[in-house]
């Protein structure tokens, strides 16, 4: 379809009809806690659900529980193997270009910090990451795997968000529309999707279009199991430039928000980099994903590691060649990116299930015990005046 101001206007005021009624129902009833506490064993696909469980929760855990059925399955495993071949790329874009950009969003931003998750962003990173290590795991949708129970409790998660934001008074729904609207749902399958790769494609990453266009069509079916109307949702990698042009030109810029969920993302990956004297790469990396303009409305440092870090793509080069020439150099930067993915997620994690729970109150889900500063921060020195 062609994406305008009047097509985008007009999504803003859309939510998820099936998600809204069942989390009103289920909060009216006052169902909530019974649900969160049964769904918790509830995390692989093919398993009864359980005893107790609300009606209208049960019903829509059987209208959700198969992915659409217009789903290319060949389609998908060639974005399964294009996560294999990419997988440490993808998890570095993931986190250092797809959220920065959710933050530059400024209504994206303050919805976050409406939700208390201003303070505490590895929830977000470790929600994500583990959803896209499920989604992108050979059974994602057969029994046993934890995709599917995943992506039914984030649609209900983003329902639960919907309402307390309107009923508490806490949104300006005539000024920025419904909370976590089709285009705003539609925008986050491109931060994931479009942003991701045009990461990897700064980065230097070959990759063929067949390959972006099947990672593509993965994030499509996610999108479309999270409530997104199919009818809306760009078709293939063109369309999603041009809705992702879009969406970015009507709304991204600084904000307050946006730039402390920034800084609070960069510390938590320089916790992740063994050390303190790499912890400058982390912002340099961000600033050259992102670019200046977005990285200074983010209030990202500037660093003496700025310029260095422009060298990745020639250096990603040469271990792309490794693997290019070498079966055995393949097999082992493969596992290489596996084992740098899950140790990732699990330090994001802490090697929990994320359980992507209906909150019953805003503030009492999402807030932090503690936000005391690093201990003794590695400060880069000034860069040398030439």
């Amino acid at each position: 379809m062609p994406y305008t101001h009047e097509t985008m206007d007009a999504m803003r005021l859309m939510g998820d009809e099936l998600a809204d009624a069942t989390v009103a129902a289920l909060f009216e009833r006052g169902e909530v806690g019974k649900f969160n506490t049964l769904m918790r064993y509830f995390t692989t696909v093919g398993q009864e659900l359980p005893d107790g469980l609300p009606d209208v929760a049960r019903e829509y855990l059987h209208a959700t529980a198969s992915p659409p059925a217009w789903v290319d399955w060949d389609e998908m495993e060639r974005a399964r193997l294009f996560f294999i071949d990419n997988n440490v790329h993808i998890s570095t874009a993931l986190a250092f270009a797809s959220m920065p950009a959710c933050y530059v969003v400024p209504h994206v931003a303050r919805l976050l910090s409406a939700t208390h998750a201003l303070e505490y962003p590895s929830r977000r990173m470790a929600e994500t990451g583990q959803f896209t290590v499920y989604l992108m795991q050979p059974d994602a949708f057969e029994a046993g795997s934890r995709f599917v129970p995943a992506a039914q409790k984030v649609r209900l998660l983003h329902a639960s968000i919907r309402r307390h934001l309107s009923r508490e008074g806490r949104w300006d729904e005539a000024a920025l529309g419904t909370p976590i609207c089709q285009e705003d749902m539609i925008g986050g399958q491109m931060m994931f999707s479009i942003q991701v790769l045009d990461a990897l494609h700064r980065l230097g990453i070959h990759m063929s279009t067949e390959g972006a266009e099947s990672y593509f069509y993965a994030w499509r079916v996610v999108g479309a199991m999270l409530g997104v109307d199919p009818g809306h949702a760009p078709s293939d990698v063109a369309a999603g430039r041009r809705f992702s042009d879009l969406y970015m030109t009507r709304h991204m810029g600084p904000s307050e928000e946006g730039a402390l969920l920034t800084r609070r993302l960069i510390e938590l990956y320089e916790e992740v980099v063994p050390g303190t004297a790499l912890d400058p790469v982390v912002a340099a990396l961000v600033r050259y994903l992102m670019g200046d303009t977005c990285a200074d409305w983010l209030q990202v440092p500037r660093t003496a590691w700025d310029t260095a870090v422009k060298a990745s793509p020639a250096l990603l080069g040469i271990l792309e060649r490794i693997e290019d020439r070498s079966p055995l150099g393949a097999w082992a930067l493969d596992r290489l990116g596996h084992v740098t993915t899950h140790l990732e997620l699990s330090s994001l994690t802490r090697g929990r299930i994320m359980q992507y729970a209906i909150p019953e109150r805003l503030k009492g889900e999402y807030g932090v015990t503690s936000t005391a500063p690093r201990v003794h921060p590695w400060t880069p020195p000034p860069p040398t005046p030439t």
